[in-house]
């Protein structure tokens, strides 16, 4: 990568997000911008540089929310402007839909989905709410005519329509089955709109769905391990201990080579992996596995796919990472915050 790029990284142990500039090889941190209490998502608007955040409730019992700031390119800061309360559980997932007049949450803890309008960067009271437990992530369709929630509890992922004033209406059938006690966490969603891949939590998978562009629905193809079968990590389960007991503990996906690969990330063992995709979309496991930010809850590839970075949620720095193939390697780290678990470029 030539030219220069943000880099947003959120510390949720430091209630903070971090700013950093990417030129060439190297990475210098701009900004940290405090008042985020618990911060562990957030979603970009890059047209209108403005940044959506997930914060937990406050300790004055203000409650969770979704927290608009205005990005300033040149210092880095990132500066309040409105705020939508969510009494019932704040979110740990979000993604803008319609080219950011629409945004799509999923609270964990609430165990609850919402999707919303969006007018001059002020998120509108929720639109619809559907509730699964456990709910980890949403996506929209690339058209913005179906969104795809994943929900950990109920090993599932949710599939609607979107409607023109942003409802979500079930499709039919209105979920489609992940392998039972897998814990689907986070998806992406191909280029080409046809496959959609989920990383589960408990079994350490990345499951290939297929999709029908037209109909939104989706159907399980295949799967591929995405954790190292070196380190004699054992299939985990819902409110077990994975430090403790040595269990998979699988993290966050995003694809890198032109959709030819899948980066995991796997948090007891500490690892980054990529997962094979072939011509058909079927997927293989890794070759190799690079050790990392420790419980490296979240990370991102540049747009090029030239460069990895990736946070530990047991740190406070990122690394970067030069990308080659199926292969990292390690550039230099740099400070961020407590907590860090959230990675985007700008």
């Amino acid at each position: 990568m030539t030219d220069s790029s943000l880099v947003l990284a959120a510390n949720a142990g430091g209630g903070s997000i971090s700013t950093f500039r990417l030129s060439g090889d190297s990475i210098e941190r701009l900004a940290v911008s405090g008042g985020l209490p618990g911060c562990s998502s957030f979603v970009v608007d890059s047209a209108r540089d403005l940044v959506y955040a997930a914060v937990k409730g406050g300790a004055d019992a203000e409650p969770a929310g979704i927290v608009t700031l205005r990005l300033d390119r040149e210092t880095g800061r990132l500066d309040p402007v409105s705020r939508l309360d969510l009494p019932d559980g704040g979110m740990n997932y979000l993604a803008l839909c319609r080219d950011g007049a629409g945004l799509l949450g999923a609270s964990y803890g609430g165990g609850y989905g919402i999707s919303c309008a969006v007018a001059d960067g002020v998120v509108g009271a929720p639109v619809s709410r559907i509730e699964f437990p456990n709910l980890h992530a949403v996506l929209p369709s690339a058209d913005g005519r179906f969104a795809y929630f994943v929900s950990l509890g109920a090993d599932l992922v949710a599939q609607y329509a979107l409607t023109d004033d942003l409802r979500l209406v079930a499709l039919e059938p209105a979920t489609v089955a992940a392998p039972e006690g897998s814990g689907p966490r986070h998806l992406v969603i191909n280029d080409a709109q046809d496959a959609v891949y989920v990383l589960t939590e408990f079994s350490g998978q990345v499951l290939h769905f297929t999709r029908d562009a037209e109909a939104g629905t989706l159907e399980l193809r295949d799967a591929a391990d995405a954790f190292d079968p070196s380190k004699g990590l054992h299939h985990s389960r819902f409110g077990a201990d994975p430090r403790a007991e040595h269990l998979i503990w699988g993290a966050d996906l995003h694809f890198g080579a032109g959709g030819r690969r899948l980066w995991c990330s796997e948090r007891t063992e500490s690892t980054l992996g990529a997962v094979s995709v072939a011509d058909d979309g079927s997927v293989s496991a890794p070759e190799r596995f690079v050790e990392t930010e420790p419980q490296p809850r979240g990370f991102a590839l540049s747009p090029d796919g030239g460069h990895l970075i990736a946070a530990g949620e047991g740190s406070t720095t990122i690394s970067l990472y030069a990308v080659d193939g199926g292969r990292l390697e390690l550039l230099r780290r740099a400070e961020t915050g407590r907590g860090a678990n959230w990675v985007r470029f700008v």
